[in-house]
């Protein structure tokens, strides 16, 4: 089946919602927690943890629920009309929090505002998700339409980190609270987030299966997603290029601010003639980049194999991460180049673990004789927030016990953390970012599908379904 170009671009813009809420908690939640509510960076870590023990429990259910849901519309696309809005509302939950008098009542707080968001992006993105393999069975239309879905994670993510700290700024400028600032931020989004939503169920219309899947105990559901081989590697090759890319996220505004701009909230960078938040700036350049680079790293894919060309593109941004550990405060124009080669590299990672990814789950439907796209996307929605989760409870963790000070950075224009901090956020950020993505070359050498052996897969697959209408 071949999507029109605009189809193409509904399906995409659904990833704008989760990509910008993604990015919000990965980029700036850390920092808002120790610098603006003055969460202890310790007990805030816990916060993410309980995060990762709730994630173990909703994903699956999710995944579960949504392969044997049945509607006239189909088994995916009714979650996004329901939980449309409810998740767009969401986004203002995290960014807010009451003036309690005690560390662990925000503590708790905090963790309970993670739950209800975190639950709320688990039914829109594991049905969302489920639907790739179900509306077309081609092996490079499939990448096709992950690379829309890509475009749309990339400009969210650009705009996300370009105008939020814009935003607080202005708002701080203006007399109001960062606080107040952070939710104005969440508002705008989820506002943007709701209508693909709401408007796919009305465009796009399921692949069916012939019958229901045959019942299975939900504790069955891990082993058979753990005895797909290929799922295997590909769930290793998502673990540490998520676990990589949201250390380098959470790390990062702790390093542009207290690194390269010495601890002042308000200073900037000048760029293309506009005065920049120097997270704003830093990570804008990263972001604009990945987008411009995500055609090139598609190209690559179909001219050699999507392994291949993401093997290539690992290997490069290993190079630039160990590079940025010679960057000296005050070298923004240096910081500024790296960022571009990051960006070239961070694109490979954004653009072809999920266009891998819809082609276990045939070779699954080849071996069970069940399509379970909602156990797979399940598992890989449980990794990409795990990862998500243990980068922020890991970096926190560790600046705590470097001896960064929480009640001293919060609201205050100037902070300058200890030398011991400092240097733990230029290993986060450099090479212990470097060596977790090393280990994502070594699992996509040994993936065992490529383009060929798809192909047979998929020939396998007809042959089957053929015979059973004949």
């Amino acid at each position: 089946m071949t999507l029109s170009f605009w189809q193409k671009v509904l399906y995409g813009s659904g990833d704008w919602g989760l990509s910008s809420s993604g990015m919000l908690r990965s980029v700036f939640l850390a920092i808002y927690l120790t610098d603006v509510v003055g969460l202890d960076a310790r007990i805030g870590s816990f916060a993410a943890l309980a995060g990762i023990i709730w994630d173990a429990i909703n994903d699956p259910i999710v995944g579960f629920i949504s392969d044997r849901v049945r509607t006239k519309r189909g088994r995916r696309l009714p979650f996004l009309l329901w939980f449309g809005i409810p998740f767009g509302l969401s986004f203002a939950l995290l960014w807010w929090a009451p003036p309690w008098q005690t560390q662990w009542a925000l503590g708790i707080h905090i963790t309970l505002a993670f739950a209800v968001a975190d639950t709320l992006s688990t039914l829109i993105s594991i049905p969302y998700l489920s639907l790739t393999p179900e509306l077309t069975p081609d092996y490079d239309e499939r990448t096709t339409l992950t690379s829309f879905r890509t475009f749309f994670q990339l400009a969210a993510a650009l705009t996300v980190v370009v105008s939020a700290p814009i935003i607080v700024d202005k708002m701080l400028l203006a007399g109001f609270s960062q606080q107040q600032g952070f939710v104005l931020v969440g508002a705008i989004f989820g506002g943007l987030a709701i209508p693909p939503y709401l408007i796919m169920p009305f465009v796009f219309k399921e692949r069916n299966s012939e019958k229901d899947p045959e019942p299975i105990a939900f504790t069955d559901m891990f082993r058979i997603a753990w005895a797909n081989k290929p799922f295997r590697f590909v769930a290793g090759i998502h673990t540490l290029n998520w676990s990589a890319v949201d250390m380098i996220a959470v790390t990062f505004s702790y390093y542009a601010l207290y690194w390269i701009s010495n601890g002042d909230r308000l200073a900037t960078i000048r760029v293309l003639g506009l005065d920049l938040a120097p997270e704003s700036a830093l990570l804008g350049t990263l972001m604009l980049t990945c987008i411009f680079c995500a055609p090139f790293w598609l190209w690559l894919s179909r001219r050699l194999d999507k392994r291949l060309a993401y093997m290539a593109g690992m290997t490069f941004w290993v190079i630039v991460q160990l590079v940025i550990f010679t960057v000296q405060p005050g070298e923004t124009e240096k910081m500024l180049g790296l960022c571009v080669l990051l960006g070239i590299g961070l694109s490979s990672a954004y653009v072809l673990p999920d266009s891998i990814f819809p082609d276990v789950i045939e070779w699954d439907e080849l071996k069970t004789g069940r399509r379970q796209e909602g156990i797979y996307y399940g598992a890989r929605a449980f990794i990409r927030k795990m990862t998500g989760a243990l980068a922020i409870f890991t970096t926190l963790q560790l600046l705590g016990a470097a001896g960064y000070d929480s009640s001293a950075a919060a609201d205050a224009l100037t902070y300058h953390p200890p030398d011991s901090a400092l240097t733990m956020i230029r290993l986060l950020v450099s090479p212990i970012s470097a060596v977790i993505l090393s280990g994502t070359i070594l699992f996509a050498w040994f993936y065992p599908l490529n383009r060929k052996t798809y192909q047979r897969i998929h020939a396998l697959l007809e042959r089957r379904k053929a015979r059973k209408f004949n």
